[in-house]
Formats: C-alpha cells, sequence, structure tokens
C-alpha cells in the first residue's frame, strides 16, 4: 500500500500530504478496531514496509495520533492503542478544550487593551513579524512566529502578568499551531486573521481588536473540531489501482 500520495474525495486537484495519509489509515483502523485498545502497533519498520513511507512521515503520523489520544509511546516498548476515538487533543501539558477556554479568557480582552495601549513599537514589531509570516514557507519557522506573534499582542497591553501567561502557555501553543497547519491547512486563513488582528491595533479600535482575536479562536475551534470529528473516507483507501494492505 502506497499513501506517500493520496488524493481528497471530491478534490482531484487537491492532495494530502503523506503523513496526512498515514494517519488517516492508521486512525482508520483503530476506529474500526482492527488495533483494539491495548493492542501494540506494529514496529515503525514494519509500517514503513507496509505502507511505503519514509520513517520520519511515520514518526509524524504516530506523534499525531499521540496528540489525539488514541496512543502512548513506551519507551522501548512501542506504541499502543489506548483509545478508540478522538475526544480531545492533548497539547504539551493541555488539553485542546482547557488551552481554548483560557486563550478566550486572556487574549480576547488582552487584544482590546492592546488596542489602547500599544506603542509604536509595539506596531512595528508586529507589522514585521506579520510580514514575516506572510512570506515564510517552512511550517517549523511558522510556528515559532506565531507564537512571537500572541507574545507580541500581549506585550503591546502593558502588562506583564498578560505576557506570563502567554509564556506558561506558550509551548501549547506552538503544538498545536503544528498540529492546526499540518492537518487543517491554516497557515493562509490564519495570516489573514493576524493581519486583521494588527488593523484593529493600528487603528486603535478596541471593538475591531476584540472582534478580530475572538474570530481568530473560533476559526481555531472549528478547525480542530472538524479535525476531531472527520470521518473515515474513501481519501483514506489506497488510490484506484494501487495494492491493498
Amino acid at each position: 500500500m502506497n499513501l506517500s500520495d493520496s488524493r481528497t474525495a471530491g478534490q482531484p486537484v487537491r492532495r494530502v500530504s503523506a503523513m496526512e495519509a498515514v494517519l488517516a489509515h492508521l486512525r482508520g483502523a483503530i476506529e474500526r478496531g482492527e488495533y483494539a485498545i491495548g493492542d501494540k502497533l506494529p514496529s515503525e519498520a514494519e509500517l514503513c514496509r507496509a505502507l511505503e513511507v519514509s520513517r520520519p512521515v511515520l514518526r509524524e503520523a504516530l506523534r499525531a495520533l499521540q496528540t489525539m489520544g488514541l496512543t502512548v509511546s513506551r519507551t522501548g516498548k512501542g506504541t499502543f492503542v489506548v483509545a478508540s476515538t478522538v475526544e480531545d487533543p492533548t497539547f504539551g501539558d493541555y488539553s485542546a478544550s482547557d488551552l481554548l477556554e483560557v486563550r478566550r479568557h486572556v487574549e480576547i480582552p488582552v487584544a482590546g487593551y492592546a488596542a489602547r495601549r500599544r506603542t509604536p513599537e509595539n506596531l512595528d514589531h508586529l507589522a514585521h513579524l506579520l510580514d514575516r509570516m506572510e512570506r515564510e514557507t517552512d511550517t517549523t519557522a511558522w510556528v515559532a512566529m506565531d507564537t512571537l506573534f500572541h507574545l507580541a499582542v500581549a506585550e503591546a497591553a502593558q502588562n506583564p502578568v498578560f505576557r506570563r501567561v502567554i509564556e506558561e502557555i506558550r509551548d501549547a501553543l506552538a503544538r498545536q499551531s503544528a498540529f492546526l497547519n499540518e492537518l487543517g491547512g491554516r497557515r493562509e486563513q490564519s495570516n489573514r486573521e493576524h493581519r486583521a488582528i494588527v488593523e484593529a491595533l493600528t487603528d486603535g479600535s478596541e471593538h475591531d481588536a476584540v472582534e478580530a482575536m475572538a474570530h481568530h479562536l473560533d476559526r481555531v475551534e472549528t478547525t480542530l473540531t472538524d479535525i476531531v470529528r472527520s470521518p473515515r473516507t474513501d481519501s483514506d483507501l489506497p488510490t484506484e489501482g494501487e495494492p491493498q494492505a
């Protein structure tokens, strides 16, 4: 079975990444009960041979399975299934639902304060970051700047406690951002949402800044929900003419 280049059903011109195809295949197998709770997944070498993908691609998919809460990795023993359905992904020390709840209570009002208190230096820093993000094509580099962007908004609010809160969840934000970009194709949309936030801050509009941040977090939640609830489709199967595993 070659999952290195799979098509999305109904959208023949769009191709999902090899990692997405592998993840969909393994997630589908777990959800169908082919790998039951407590089962150990085949070794990386076996999965690479069966799915005809590289080890880095497979490892990315295995990490995504763990983030989704379907598996755990035990050093020296392998990867084991611990759940049959995805309920609440975990990013570092925090679940997606806990992280989003805190972000709504912190980052939305922070955007409002930032609109009222930002300095020319804050705006220059945010504009520079945004320009770099809109040009960046490497996901890892973009994710790093994404967390810096949210820190910069907190700094513009001129309250060190806000920055400290964002610093505390910074690793989780980065993990969530990488997850959403890999599986939800969020980068371009997120850039547009960030642009709206910066424009509101530049205008000094507390209302628009709050609305822009709220919209940004709404889209984050929608994408997460789509990934968690994503049903198994024909796109998870080998394309026509490919051998079955």
